[in-house]
């Protein structure tokens, strides 16, 4: 009998498994990657009586497969945020399946462990721009604001290393990432020691810091959008860039458009005020998905941008706080 952890490469993936495996310790094959190569179930080929753990990956996008593994014999656990379609019904399968805009699968995970790791869970709720159920979580630990500072930047600099076109893109692999944090049940600990974290934190810097010298151009009262050369830094920050003009920009929703050969890689974020529904908007066009309140397209054609930031424009213009999508 063989165990596979499947995850995200991204803050809210390892810490989820992170926490699960402090709680449940167990030897398994790692099966990750950037953050947008969300189709991983393809990746494996479990026998009959093997076991599954899938966390912070789409249930939609993997389906087909899902329903393979779980016909031919194959237990499974899963554990996600993203929109996921219907969930099937199958003796093998256990779904921790939670949609709402506030809440990350670290969350879920930390509801599931209740709450035996749950300042992992406050890392990867900051690191997936979700700062307000991130100080909920940490409500209860009797962290300074220092500490919650640090677990802030922790999650951050987690999350940024996940964003690129390829591995090699990345300052570390996600399951190398996850391998050198193992150890640690304490992540103040953990960024107090790690060389990684140092490492990601100057990078991060870096880059953020360069994209903020981009134009931000305003389409109307609704959306901002922000377009960045085909290079390896932009496709590194563009997810914390993304966050970034979000809080910078509450009220409107942003399009961050990272140029490819043909097209662009979109980050989407819907508007602080308004933040819900995004993931159908994104679903409009071929590759889109995502959750309520950041999605985005793998690759959106050059003639189809005007189509996306009049859409942007025209659902989100006149929202308010209690409309959605």
């Amino acid at each position: 009998m063989r165990f596979y952890d499947i995850f995200n490469g991204d803050a809210d993936g390892i810490c989820a498994l992170h926490q699960l495996r402090l709680a449940e310790p167990r030897d398994a094959v790692l099966v990750t990657g950037v953050k947008r190569d969300i189709e991983l179930l393809a990746r494996v080929e479990p026998r009959p009586g093997d076991e599954i753990t899938v966390l912070d990956v789409s249930l939609e996008a993997n389906r087909g497969q899902l329903m393979r593994m779980l016909e031919a014999g194959v237990r499974c656990r899963y554990f996600d945020h993203h929109f996921a379609g219907a969930v099937p019904s199958h003796p093998l399968l256990e779904a921790h399946i939670d949609t709402a805009p506030s809440v990350c699968t670290s969350l879920i995970v930390d509801r599931y462990l209740r709450g035996e790791h749950r300042p992992w869970a406050v890392v990867a709720a900051f690191g997936d721009n979700l700062p307000e159920s991130a100080l909920a979580a940490g409500a209860g630990l009797h962290y300074s604001a220092h500490d919650l500072e640090v677990l802030r930047e922790l999650g951050e600099c987690l999350n940024y290393n996940a964003y690129g076109e390829s591995l090699a893109d990345l300052h570390f692999h996600p399951a190398e990432l996850y391998r050198r944090l193992r150890g640690h049940a304490d992540p103040l600990a953990f960024a107090a020691r790690s060389p990684e974290f140092d490492v990601l934190r100057r990078a991060y810097a870096g880059d953020l810091e360069q994209a903020r010298r981009l134009p931000v151009m305003h389409r109307g009262e609704g959306c901002i959008a922000v377009f960045m050369p085909d290079e390896a830094w932009c496709r590194r920050v563009a997810g914390a860039f993304a966050n970034d003009l979000s809080l910078r920009h509450p009220a409107r929703a942003v399009a961050l458009l990272v140029r490819r050969q043909g097209g662009y890689r979109v980050s989407l974020r819907a508007p602080q005020s308004a933040a819900q529904g995004i993931q159908h908007l994104a679903r409009q066009f071929d590759s889109g998905s995502g959750r309520e309140r950041a999605a985005g397209i793998q690759f959106l054609p050059e003639q189809d941008v005007e189509r996306l930031l009049e859409l942007l424009e025209r659902t989100y213009s006149a929202k308010t706080p209690a409309t959605g999508v």
